[in-house]
This record gives C-alpha cells, structure tokens and sequence, in this order.
C-alpha cells in the first residue's frame, strides 16, 4: 500500500475551499479522508470515519471548540465539508464519566451538540473520536487487518506484527463503551500511533492531516507485509459437474427463490435485484470443499451485517440442462436459510429480553460453486454494495485462513449490531415506493417515449434498463438514471438473447418489460410494395414478440410474475389514410397483448398495452406533424390537439399510462387510449 498524499493536491485544496469559504484544517480533512474512502482496501459503502478538532467562533465572537466528523452512512470518498457535522466538543468529552449511555441519549447529545442544527447525524463512533487528544483521527474497516484479527489469537498475532507501535482494543461495540475502552488503551501508551479494534478496523492520529493519513498507510502496509509471509494453500477444491449452466440461466433461479414472502394475503412477492460477480479469487473462494463452514463462520466486521447478513447462502454447483433440479434444491436451501434465520432471531431476541422487530430472512449474498456469486438488495446499488462485501470478506476469510484460522466476531455481538437502530438508520431502500426492487425494461429507450417512460419508471424506485439501436444515446439515457443502455436491435434473435442475458447477470432478471419500440410506413396499402410492409412487421409485430418471448421465460424462471406492457397505437382500431403498413402489425400487436394474457395470467403475468395518438416523438417527427396539419388544412398546434380534449398529449402521459399499468395487479388484457379523446379509436 502506497501513500497517494500529493503536497499539490493538498495545497489545491486548501485553495479551492478558501474561495468557499471553508478553513485550511477541513479542507485538508476532507482531502485525506477522500484518499482513504477510494481505496476499497481501506473502506467500502460508507464504511469508516475521519475527524479533524478545530476552533471556530460562536455567534457572539467566542471562539468555540469543535469536532468535524464523517457525518453517519456518509461515503468518504466523496464528501464534502458539508459531510463533516461540527459538534462542540467539550460537552461531548464530559459524556466520558458516565457509566451507560442510551442510544437515544446519545443521539440527542450529539444533536444537541450539533453547531448547525439541520447537519446530518455525526458518525455513531463519534465519541471515540472526542476522547482521544489528537487533532486528525482516521478510521478504516482495512482487509488486512480483519485478516489478522478475525483469529483466535488476533490480539497476540497484533502486538507481534506491530512490536508497540499500536494499541490493542478488545472487541466491544460501538457507542460509550468502545469509546471508553479505546481511550483507555491509548492512555496507557500514549505514544502509540493508531489502536487496533480487535474483529472491527483500525483508528490512526496525528497532530497534521497527513500524519494521520501515512499512519493508516504504514500500518496497513505492515498488515500486507505479514499476510505474504509463509502462507499456505487455503481451499481445496470440490468437485463440479462437468458442464455448467450460465449466470445468467440461473439468476433469474437465484433472484426468484430470495423474493421475500408478501406481507399480506394477495400481495406481489418483495422482489430483489440479483447482480452476478466472478473472478480467479472468488472462484477459489466458493469451490472450496469446506466452503459450507469457513464462508458461515460470520463477516468479516460488525459493519458489514446490516448490507450482507452474518451468513450468506450456499447454491450447489448448477448443472448444465439440469435447471429444474438447481431450482428445486435452492428452493429448498432458502427454505432452510430462512429456517435457520427465524431460529437465531428467536434465540438472540430473547437472550437481550425480547422487544426486537424481526428482518426479513431472506439472504443478501449467495454463493454458487463453479460460477461465483450473487449480491442481492432492493436496488442494484444495495445488490452492488452486498456484492462488494462479499468479495472484501472472501478476501478477509482467504488471508486469515492463509496463516490460521478464520474467527469473527461471535453471533450475539452481531446481533446487537444487526438490530441496532443506529445502524438501521444508516439505510435508505427504495421499497418504500411502488416498483422498489422491480427491474424495468424499456425498448426503443433513448427515445422520447421510451425516456420518459425509464424516467417514470424511475421515479417510482424501479431499476431501469434501456434497450436501443443506438448504443451510445441507450448508454447516455441510461447513465442519468442509474441504470444500463444496451444496444440491441429488437428486430434480430440473437441481439435480444443476448441483451437478456446481460440483464440477468446485471441485475438477476426482469419484472417489468415495456416493448415501446417501433417505426412509420405510409403508403396506400394497395400499392405498397412487399418487402416494406414486411419490415414493418419485423419492427412492429415480431419485434415485440421477441422480447415478449424472452421477458416470459426469465419470469417464469423467477417465479414470482411480472408485467408485459406494449406500444400499440390507436392506428390498430381507427386506422388512417395510407398508413396501412403501419397499422397492420400494430393491430396484431394488439391481440398479442391478449393473447399473452390469456395464456400467462395463470403464472401472476400481467399484459396491457397502450393506444396512444399524435405523440411528438421518433413516429411523429416535426416534419410529420407538418405535412399532416398542412393536408388538413389547420396549424401544427391544432393537429396535435385534434381530440375531445382539445389537449396535445405527450410522451410523459403516456409514461404515466405505462406506469398506472405496472401497478393495477389485478388488470390483465387492458388496452389504455392516451389519446385525449378519440371516439373513433374508442375500444368500449
């Protein structure tokens, strides 16, 4: 590990927070604490903490005390001074002398301490940053030291490598208690330059930023240093079948079994997003042979519970062609995982006297010999941060089992961590909304139907895929809604097959397809020559059976429904003059609709479509609007609020028509007209 402090980027930075306003001594706090947040040897996901003391002057010109600290759930290598809540310090210091603090007291303490009061909560080791005297304290989760002190003799192992130079702190949980206990370690060695937190992380100090920063960086490297000596084989492998099936044959298995039971009769399952990681390091990790015992000994450190679990589940080795046998076994190791989580709630609820409200037991991480391993959370940013964990403790569990044994903090400890409200609070998941945990697949995406339909779709927590033709305007579309543009070209099998795939490895499946994508012909259809009203066909009838197709057999696969929604037109009961080629297929497309409905609803799929009419977008270009307001006779204004309503209609009603459809559970075999009136086109 090498130090990235840079005495020009430090010097910019005093600089560029000078002309906001923000002092020398935050400005280089928030510099030291971004090179520790980016680099995930050190800190994942809101890990860790840094702090800076400084004086400041009170509104009456006083000058006043305070700590800076990481404010909670922040990620450090991004923040901002607005990420570093000043507390008053002397009052925080004067907690040390009680002997229990509750957590709502300590919360209220150190809001009330807080010097702006609408700053975010202080980090919930804040008060271990107030007792110890130095001016910079920084604190990692870093992999190698879990490696070293996730053993049995972790403490021994710790003073060996470290010869003096740090303090050892015994496993307690974070609050006063860990906060008194590290003080007084340092106090009886004031000399040390950081404190080991036995199953937990490391704090570094120094009297300069940078001080503190290469502290963190020696130490850790000494850390490195030991785990490359005298290593030995870790895992023996396993056997595997001799062919495998795909990730992404199986994810939608994996994303199905861990869908959370409903909370009320009739209810959809509660959906998680599954995303698939592989690797040399993890390919070793889960064809170990004793992988059912090393990888559920417990993670890494404390922190990591509330994203992965203390335990993850163990898939068997996926069986090329033998899916239906993968499926039954895994439904049958989620009910045990499930099982086994119900009976360690009970035992640890009662053991703190009972009150606690019980999680979902679903699991976060799942493991899969032979192909590596799923992450799993309400969104793909929580499935990606449950993934990056779980690799992080793979990492931790090899070093430690390299030079001994692999031992974690015990599971009572965990628990209180796991149920700790402080902790909870941390999380912010998008189940609260509508589609939270659904992943929504748009065709024709970067369009402007197709856009404001991802968006919409967004809005209401759901995951979102854009499908295009356009490869760079599907990434672009994609990227400002955190999700994934694909090009593809609905038209072809295999670009639709494939695109499907990358779905499934991305994010475990699809519960929502939205096939919006399509193209105008005109012409008298007396006239109009075969081979454009066959690729009329192509992109407007069986351009939606195959991504129809495809969207079916990944819910099937789940297991737990879904929703096909279909841009059809109002061309498919109120057809215009000479835009037969384009009304055709559409017209087909309409009973496909139904037909769908008919035959999947049994499987809780739903199919509904959309007959929208005179929308602005790639069907209805400027240019169309023109030559049709011209031919009759009216303005361009007029032409497009030629309905009852006497209202244009645009692509964001039709988003929302899209989205009123996801969430009608018991509407199947509809057809919504956004059309702002059209009798004609009226289907009742």
């Amino acid at each position: 590990m090498q130090s990235r402090w840079s005495d020009a980027d430090a010097a910019w930075t005093i600089e560029s927070h000078a002309a906001q306003g923000v002092a020398e001594d935050i400005a280089l706090r928030v510099y030291t604490a971004r090179l520790l947040g980016r680099d995930p040897r050190l800190v994942l996901h809101g890990g860790g903490n840094a702090s800076v003391k400084t004086r400041i002057a009170d509104l009456v010109g006083a000058k006043t005390e305070v700590l800076c600290v990481k404010g909670s759930g922040s990620d450090m290598g991004a923040i901002e001074p607005a990420g570093l809540p000043m507390v008053r310090l002397e009052p925080l210091r004067a907690l040390r002398k009680l002997e229990r603090l509750s957590d709502q007291d300590m919360v209220n303490a150190l809001r009330g301490n807080l010097v702006d009061s609408a700053a975010p909560n202080p980090s919930v080791e804040t008060l271990l940053h107030a007792f110890l005297p130095h001016k910079f304290v920084d604190h990692t989760h870093a992999t190698a030291i879990l490696g070293l002190v996730d053993q049995p003799n972790g403490e021994a192992l710790a003073r060996e490598v470290y010869d003096g130079r740090v303090g050892f702190v015994p496993y307690v949980m974070s609050g006063l208690a860990l906060a008194k206990a590290a003080a007084g370690v340092f106090e009886k060695k004031p000399d040390v330059e950081g404190l080991i937190l036995d199953k937990h992380g490391i704090f570094t100090f120094g009297e300069d930023a940078r001080q503190a920063y290469e502290r963190m960086i020696a130490l850790v490297s000494l850390a490195e240093a030991w785990l490359k000596r005298d290593r030995r084989n870790v895992f023996a492998a396993r056997p595997l079948p001799s062919a495998l099936a795909n990730p992404a044959d199986i994810a939608p298995i994996v994303r199905g079994a861990c869908a959370a039971p409903p909370g009320e009769a009739d209810a959809d399952p509660r959906r998680f997003v599954a995303t698939f990681r592989t690797g040399a390091a993890i390919l070793a990790y889960v064809n170990g042979a004793d992988l059912e015992d090393y990888s559920r000994r417990g993670v890494a450190t404390p922190d990591h519970i509330i994203r992965t679990k203390n335990k993850p589940l163990i898939a068997a080795a996926p069986a090329a062609g033998k899916l239906d046998a993968f499926a039954e076994e895994l439904r049958r190791r989620v009910a045990a995982y499930v099982k086994d989580y119900d009976a360690y709630f009970a035992r640890e609820n009662k053991r703190v006297g009972g009150g606690k409200s019980k999680l979902d037991a679903m699991p976060r991480v799942v493991l899969v010999p032979g192909l590596g391993l799923f992450g799993l959370g309400e969104s793909l940013k929580d499935a990606a941060i449950a993934a990056d964990l779980a690799e992080d403790t793979l990492r931790v569990v090899t070093d430690a089992e390299a030079i001994g044994r692999y031992e974690p903090a015990g599971e009572s400890d965990l628990f209180e961590l796991e149920y700790w409200s402080l902790e909870q609070a941390k999380r912010v998941g998008s189940l609260g909304k509508a589609l939270g945990g659904q992943v929504a697949m748009v065709t024709g995406g970067a369009g402007a139907i197709g856009l404001a339909t991802a968006r919409a779709f967004r809005e209401e927590g759901a995951d979102i895929v854009l499908l295009d033709l356009d490869r760079d305007a599907a990434a672009q579309a994609a990227a400002g809604l955190g999700g994934l543009g694909i090009a593809c070209d609905v038209t072809d099998r295999a670009s639709v097959s494939a695109a499907f795939d990358a779905v499934c490895e991305r994010f475990g499946g699809v519960d929502i397809l939205v096939s919006n994508a399509g193209a105008a012909w005109a012409g008298r259809i007396g006239e109009v020559p075969d081979e454009v009203l066959r690729e009329s066909f192509e992109i407007n009838f069986f351009a939606h059976q195959s991504v129809a197709q495809e969207a079916v057999r990944i819910m099937l696969a789940q297991g737990t429904g879904g929703c096909l929604l279909f841009n059809v037109s109002k061309q498919a009961v109120n057809p215009g003059a000479n835009f037969g080629p384009y009304g055709l297929p559409k017209a087909a497309t309409m009973l496909l609709v139904r037909q769908y409905a008919v035959d999947y609803g049994v499987d809780g799929i739903r199919s509904n479509g959309v007959n929208a009419d005179r929308i602005r977008s790639g069907l209805l270009t400027d240019g169309f609007i023109a030559e049709r307001a011209h031919a009759r006779g009216v303005s361009e204004g007029d032409y497009m609020r030629g309905n009852l309503l006497r209202r244009e209609v645009t692509a964001q009603d039709v988003a929302q028509a899209f989205v009123h459809l996801a969430k009608a559970r018991k509407t199947t075999g509809h057809i919504a007209a956004v059309d702002g009136g059209n009798i004609a086109a009226a289907l009742r």
